[in-house]
């Protein structure tokens, strides 16, 4: 009989149980952040959370240009389209501030030889 074993066994689940529980607490911290993007120097504004959908896009009255709608228009789509990507690159980080120490967790807590799995990019598995 290998007591041992089975307690190895008992740790795992426990470790497997806190990375679930850091995880859910992680992808909740993304649901609730919210991240700027900007451009044309402040005068577009845009909101996305923290899984990077847009919430909220604030354009200043002073991008209008009454005189010429075409070109105003194409120059608010394009600033649009700039802030939203800003925001995208913001969010990449926060994503892998809160996430990447997880995935890190998972590659390198888990023992090479066991068999199943099925965790492709990692290597034993």
């Amino acid at each position: 009989m290998n007591a041992g074993g089975g307690m190895d066994m008992q740790a795992l689940l426990q470790q497997a149980q806190q990375m679930q529980q850091q995880l859910m607490e992680a992808q909740q911290q993304l649901d609730e952040a919210k991240v700027e993007g900007t451009s044309g120097g402040g005068l577009v504004k845009v909101t996305v959370n923290g899984r990077g959908s847009v919430e909220e896009i604030k354009i200043d009255p002073q991008t209008i240009d009454a005189e010429d709608a075409d070109e105003t228009a194409q120059t608010v789509a394009d600033m649009v389209l700039a802030a939203i990507r800003d925001a995208e690159s913001s969010v990449e980080e926060l994503q892998q501030e809160k996430m990447g120490p997880l995935a890190e967790g998972l590659g390198g807590g888990m023992p090479g030889g066991m068999p199943g799995g099925g965790m492709p990019g990692l290597p034993g598995f």
